[in-house]
């Protein structure tokens, strides 16, 4: 029986070998409910590797990985199932259907039956238009409803997979470097979507771009060789004199 916690994301001396590299050295984090963080540090560092403990992708060697006050032991779970409790995931380079509008896409990912059952009587046909609107204007794609996805920016299409992602509802949304290859106003703008999103969402993410970081307004998690260096928010975490040494240099 998980032991209970007040945190939605419990992680605690989580190690995780490959081939005898250690990818995690006793990672341990906790992400409260409702909180935002941001997870910085140079590559290899265990960024990814987290993200996939987290989603069932990877199993830990030894540690705990508890969800939602401590009632999920995450490590007894695979990725489908972790994804059906709340746990969604946005990796780097985004993934949305190109041939179907936007809001088709949307349409695609909310969250309702999906058994043969109501896709034979239409239920997903008949899903409010409301839903629809409402994660098209958090993601800022309203004007662009009607669109091919395919026809889309780059930055566009990560605000359409991350409202993709939030059309499903998760309690927790891990979301991978969005800001990968922006220009400064998509940049900005993903900022306050984030901060939009996490009113009711708890959201990691795991970002190099430090100005961005900055403003997500959050509390910065900074990982080196598989454990947490430094923690706090990022004026403290930035003047870390070993965040400054391995990754932020001078």
């Amino acid at each position: 029986m998980a032991s209970l916690t007040s945190a939605l994301l419990y992680l605690d001396d989580v190690q995780v070998a490959f081939d005898g590299f250690k990818a995690l050295r006793g990672l341990s984090l906790m992400l409260e409910p409702g909180e935002m963080r941001a997870i910085i540090g140079p590559n290899g560092a265990g960024k990814t590797t987290m993200m996939d403990v987290i989603t069932g992708k990877t199993r830990p060697d030894t540690g705990s990985v508890l969800f939602d006050g401590g009632r999920v032991d995450l490590t007894r779970h695979d990725e489908a199932a972790i994804a059906g409790m709340g746990i969604g995931r946005k990796f780097q380079k985004p993934t949305v259907f190109d041939s179907h509008s936007v809001a088709d896409n949307i349409l695609l990912a909310l969250k309702g039956p999906r058994g043969p059952l109501s896709a034979w009587f239409g239920a997903r046909n008949r899903i409010e238009p409301a839903r629809i609107d409402r994660v098209l204007e958090v993601v800022r794609l309203s004007a662009l409803r009607d669109r091919l996805a395919g026809s889309l920016s780059h930055g566009q299409k990560q605000w359409l997979e991350i409202g993709m992602l939030l059309a499903q509802d998760p309690k927790l949304l891990l979301v991978d470097e969005p800001v990968a290859g922006m220009t400064d106003a998509e940049t900005e703008t993903t900022a306050t979507l984030l901060k939009d999103i996490n009113r009711d969402h708890s959201v990691i993410v795991v970002e190099h771009d430090m100005s961005f970081v900055r403003a997500l307004e959050c509390r910065v998690t900074c990982l080196h060789e598989g454990a947490v260096l430094a923690e706090g928010r990022i004026d403290t975490v930035a003047s870390n004199e070993r965040v400054i040494e391995v990754y932020l240099g001078r």
